[in-house]
């Protein structure tokens, strides 16, 4: 490996790093804002919707069927919402959509 690439896993390690523990160590009492509270609490779910929503669209042969099944998803968590319910829903969605796309 060359230098220049020893330089960038540094400074992806120490912005990772400044990440994780400037909050631990600036941030002494607890947070009382509303709105900030509700903000942090949402993030985590937010960050999984942005990584798996285009994986939803992109892991299956054609895209419309992910978008049908994204929305099967969907209106059958919204009904029921058993997860092993909407996981089935879903992959019947796919298998019937590309039967008829492909």
């Amino acid at each position: 490996m060359s230098h220049i690439t020893y330089i960038y896993i540094l400074i992806a390690a120490l912005t990772v790093y400044a990440i994780r523990a400037l909050p631990l160590t600036l941030i002494q009492k607890e947070i009382t804002n509303v709105f900030i509270r509700s903000f942090l609490y949402y993030v985590p779910y937010v960050t999984l919707a942005v990584m798996a929503f285009p994986a939803i669209i992109t892991a299956t042969s054609t895209p419309i069927s992910g978008i049908i099944a994204f929305a099967v998803a969907v209106v059958s968590a919204w009904i029921s919402g058993n997860l092993f319910i909407v996981a089935a829903l879903s992959c019947v969605a796919v298998y019937v959509t590309e039967l008829i796309v492909v």
